[in-house]
């Protein structure tokens, strides 16, 4: 049997407008995103209107968790109902407090998790549900 790992290894957080929603995450997260390449076979047709830009969260991927992108595309879409990423932090209020400022809205403050620490949840500013998740 193969060594447990964690299945999750990736994730892209969809956007109607990446510079803002870059300023968004870089506030609340208060990291720097780099702009990342558009990956061979997915460029746009020259002279279309299809657009497809992505800029990376800072990650190591030799270490364990996981890391991410903010990607615009128009096949794509940002919107709440699907999948609700989590956002590792050392105490989930810290980041829930930038939220507003930066143009998101919380919709559940920090709460205990029991054992398992506590976490709180927000909307972007696309209108993307996120979390966090802290121990204490």
């Amino acid at each position: 049997m193969k060594t447990a790992r964690n299945p999750f290894v990736w994730t892209e957080i969809y956007v109607e407008d990446l510079a803002r929603a870059q300023k968004f995450y870089e506030t609340v997260l208060d990291i720097k995103m780099e702009p990342a390449p558009v990956p061979s076979g997915m460029e746009a047709e020259e002279g279309s209107d299809e657009s497809f830009e992505m800029v990376f969260f800072p990650g190591n991927m030799d270490t364990p968790g996981m890391s991410g992108m903010l990607v615009k595309s128009d096949n794509l879409k940002p919107g709440p109902g699907g999948t609700l990423n989590y956002f590792a932090c050392e105490d989930c209020a810290v980041e829930l407090s930038r939220v507003a400022a930066a143009g998101g809205q919380v919709i559940q403050d920090k709460m205990s998790i029991g054992q398992y620490g506590y976490c709180g949840i927000c909307t972007d500013s696309e209108g993307n549900s996120i979390g966090f998740h802290s121990m204490k």
